[in-house]
């Protein structure tokens, strides 16, 4: 009770900054993984550069750019109602 009522008000806005702070670093940082190694869509990336199919590096560099702003408007969105 103490928690959810004493400490947990004082921590929320610093907790859900971080955690979208994190997410966002995430959703960036799964491309560059990808390319050496980590898996997703940096493989896939990774793939295309290296057979030359330069309409598929273009499409994905472009999937990569909409998921990026994508996140950082839902992120700013949240950001601006929570905290």
């Amino acid at each position: 009770m103490i928690l959810a009522k004493g400490y947990w008000p004082q921590v929320e806005p610093s907790f859900w900054s971080v955690a979208l702070l994190r997410w966002d670093i995430n959703i960036r940082e799964s491309a560059v993984l990808g390319l050496v190694g980590g898996g997703g869509i940096g493989v896939a990336l990774d793939d295309a550069l290296n057979n030359l199919y330069w309409d598929q590096v273009g499409l994905i560099l472009a999937v990569i750019f909409v998921v990026v702003i994508l996140t950082e408007i839902v992120s700013s969105f949240i950001r601006r109602r929570i905290i």
